[in-house]
């Protein structure tokens, strides 16, 4: 994956700037349930913290320039940040607040971290089976006009989205859309643009589909079927929008592709087991008010128990296929050596899937929610709740959340209103969750889908290609929170 050159760099330092500038407004950080509030944000290891972790997060802007891996610099920021809370408050003569605080912060990363694990491993497991492979050649074989393959590709981003998540969605679409372009880099453009657009649109209506959705559902503010209650909007956002981009692309046919994929065994059982686990991982959080992640473990524990049949399946074939290789000595005699297995044959490794999990990401996310739960700690968000909230109001606050995410990122600025956890209606709520979600999608380094699609199409797909289509982007963005107060203006009650 790459991050776009000079200018894209230069617009999220701009962000951080912003993001600085308004921190009680949109830092992330956790309170410990039931603690009395203290205000620390005067207090010079509250001030140090503050720096710290801006010099962490300009180093993640900086990743790829400096190819030092985001998690780094916030894992160290966020140890140094909770030693300044504990000495704070051991100062302030409460030598136990800081370990109530910090466990609160572990009990959530840990329940998105298990989470994601097992979504991942299965989304992995699914490639290595061929899934994503058979659809990929399928489209591209079909010999669609390039209309119909735009048309497609969002569609299916928009439709696949809310269970596989926004970033493999747009990952596999945009592998589309480069194979069946070929050398018409306008096309590939505007066709990733679409992907994006769509995917994150799929993504805000499913506690599946992106990760600010998942933290969500995670903390109980909206149930799960409450967020279909944002389709309409999510559709308008993404339709708008791919409408307009559609008049710049012709309806000539790509040159033809010849391209084969087939289905490795036991494919469509794991399909079927993500399926399952995704049930019960719902289940368990509305019927017996068990986190969600109860249920996604329990669903990995059925993927790696059918790795283990399909583990012993491959060591069986690969004996079967034992072959005798005959070789030539030195004085001329022929030497037969039995069971040895042909070296091409492949043994199913569950781990190897598990392995393959974005490791780098996960541990950036313990590094953001420690490193802001610190900060929280002092008494940020307290005060950034009355200021932002209070004082602007909820629509507005959670409209510019839309446009903070398009430069600082979704992520943090939606911890950043869970842990703020203002007052506000089940309307209001699903409102933050649209424009978080598809608020990233105006610039392309706004969201994980637009910057991993920026490695698909590398210098194709670019933040200047995209920037060309923002005020488009933000007709959708506008027309979206448009059709959620007109559908849904009975949630703001």
């Amino acid at each position: 994956m790459t991050r776009p050159a000079n200018t894209g760099l230069l617009l999220r330092a701009i962000g951080l700037s912003l993001f600085v500038l308004f921190l009680p407004a949109i830092a992330m950080a956790s309170a410990g349930a039931g603690l009395e509030f203290v205000d620390l944000t005067g207090h010079w290891a509250g001030i140090l913290s503050l720096v710290i972790f801006v010099a962490a997060y300009s180093l993640v802007i900086g990743e790829e320039m400096l190819h030092l891996r985001k998690s780094k610099p916030v894992i160290v920021a966020a140890g140094l940040i909770w030693v300044l809370v504990a000495i704070a408050f051991q100062q302030a003569g409460d030598v136990d607040r800081a370990h109530l605080e910090i466990r609160g912060d572990l009990l959530e990363f840990v329940e998105l971290f298990l989470f994601l694990l097992a979504a991942m491993t299965y989304i992995n497991t699914m490639e290595e089976r061929g899934v994503f492979d058979v659809l990929r050649v399928w489209l591209v074989t079909q010999e669609f006009s390039l209309r119909k393959i735009f048309w497609i590709t969002g569609g299916l981003a928009f439709v696949m989205s809310p269970i596989a998540d926004n970033l493999t969605t747009a990952l596999l679409m945009a592998a589309v859309a480069v194979a069946v372009g070929g050398s018409n880099k306008k096309f590939i453009g505007i066709a990733c643009i679409n992907i994006v657009v769509a995917a994150n649109a799929g993504g805000a209506f499913s506690p599946f589909g992106d990760i600010t959705t998942l933290m969500v559902w995670q903390k109980g503010i909206v149930e799960f079927q409450q967020f279909f209650a944002l389709f309409l909007p999510s559709v308008v956002n993404w339709l708008v929008t791919a409408t307009i981009l559609s008049f710049a692309v012709g309806k000539e046919h790509p040159e033809p592709i010849t391209d084969k994929a087939e289905l490795q065994h036991g494919a469509w059982v794991v399909v079927g087991l993500f399926i399952v686990t995704i049930t019960m991982a719902v289940s368990m959080h509305n019927l017996l008010h068990l986190p969600p992640v109860v249920g996604m473990m329990t669903g990995l524990g059925f993927l790696k128990m059918f790795g283990y049949y399909l583990q012993r399946r491959d060591v069986a074939i690969a004996k079967g296929r034992e072959v005798a290789q005959v070789e030539a000595t030195p004085l001329g005699v022929v030497a037969v050596h039995e069971g040895e297995p042909e070296s091409n044959q492949k043994i199913f490794d569950i781990f190897h899937n598990l392995q393959r999990a974005e490791w780098d990401t996960l541990m950036f996310f313990y590094g953001v929610i420690m490193c802001v739960g610190g900060l929280g700690a002092f008494g940020y968000l307290a005060i950034g709740s009355e200021w932002m909230y209070e004082g602007m109001g909820a629509t507005t606050a959670n409209i510019i959340v839309g446009f903070a995410s398009a430069i600082v990122d979704n992520i943090p600025v939606m911890f950043a209103v869970l842990e703020m956890n203002p007052d506000m209606s089940l309307g209001q709520w699903l409102l933050v969750t649209l424009t978080a979600g598809v608020g990233g999608s105006m610039l392309s380094i706004g969201s994980a889908a637009g910057v991993a699609v920026m490695g698909t199409a590398r210098g194709i797909y670019t933040f200047f290609g995209h920037l060309k289509w923002s005020w488009a982007i933000l007709l959708g963005y506008i027309a979206s929170i448009g059709v959620h107060f007109l559908v849904n203006g009975s949630k703001f009650t």
